[in-house]
């Protein structure tokens, strides 16, 4: 068991998501009290200590945040879920109606961006490198940082952006694994190296961000350095054929968290694919916690 935790008193918006229940298994096995600090927003009724609303609706968001210190807004329309119906312009519409809410009820926000803001970026990329998207998903999340970050400037709400890397597990390495996956490889024998976080760590430093104060309007989060995906599952055990990397193909994107570690820290492990591996393996073991 780890040790308790301190937490400010938080809304999570989209606490039904993917980095939602890394947060769910995690915080309670470091002993986070749940049921005092931290309210989980869903769509449709669940046991425990759940509202249920639009996260869409700023009035909604409002009366949930009341008394809490922060809202973290984990909400969004991914590529999967567009392909399936949803409109991924409602990321604008989520990060602004958290913002409004915020502003209603006094509390800041944390908005989950992502990497894709930086498209075909290439080395190491620090926050104040010009997004340049690619692709919608990227485009709709760089509208929402430009927007939110604008209106919590006009209503007095601290507004931070979080551009997050690939989580371990809920990536399309470790988590979209399957037999028979092919992966690129370089002249140098080399797979992509990207940035990465294992749960277990994204979940110290979402806790960490969530107290701090005087927090940046964006911030990338990731472990230090860069992690080579053939390495990734290597580590995890998981069989892959390597292919010709394309022409177009990127080497290496690695975020700068040199902005992040002013408000938390991190150990050399946490940098280490067995380390994200173990933490990924560790969470499916933490099934039992979720209410």
């Amino acid at each position: 068991m780890g040790r308790a935790m301190h937490f400010p008193r938080i809304l999570v918006l989209g606490a039904t998501g993917r980095i939602g229940a890394i947060l769910r298994r995690l915080w309670l096995r470091s002993g986070a009290r749940t049921g005092d600090h931290v309210l989980w927003q869903a769509r449709a009724a669940r046991h425990g200590n759940w509202a249920v609303f639009d996260p869409r609706d700023p009035d909604a968001v409002a009366r949930a945040a009341r008394g809490c210190d922060t809202i973290l807004c984990l909400a969004g329309v991914t590529p999967t879920r567009a392909a399936r119906g949803a409109a991924m312009a409602d990321n604008v519409r989520l990060g602004l109606a958290a913002v409004r809410g915020g502003a209603a009820a006094g509390a800041r926000v944390l908005l989950a961006s992502s990497a894709a803001v930086y498209g075909g970026g290439q080395g190491l990329l620090a926050e104040t490198v010009p997004p340049a998207p690619l692709s919608d998903y990227g485009r709709a999340k760089a509208e929402m940082e430009h927007r939110a970050i604008a209106l919590g400037a006009e209503l007095g709400v601290s507004v931070t952006c979080l551009r997050i890397g690939n989580v371990a597990g809920a990536d399309a390495i470790l988590g979209d694994w399957r037999p028979g996956f092919r992966l690129d490889r370089f002249a140098d024998g080399r797979t992509p190296r990207r940035s990465y976080v294992g749960p277990a760590t994204l979940a110290r430093v979402l806790k960490d961000l969530a107290a701090a104060s005087d927090l940046p309007p964006v911030l990338n989060v990731a472990a230090p350095g860069s992690v080579e995906m053939g390495a990734l599952l290597d580590a995890a055990g998981l069989a892959w054929t390597p292919r010709p990397a394309p022409e177009d193909a990127i080497a290496r994107v690695q975020l700068d968290v040199s902005a992040l570690e002013r408000f938390t820290s991190f150990a050399p492990r946490d940098s280490l694919p067995r380390t994200m591996v173990a933490e990924w393996r560790e969470l499916a073991c933490l099934e039992t916690y979720i209410s």
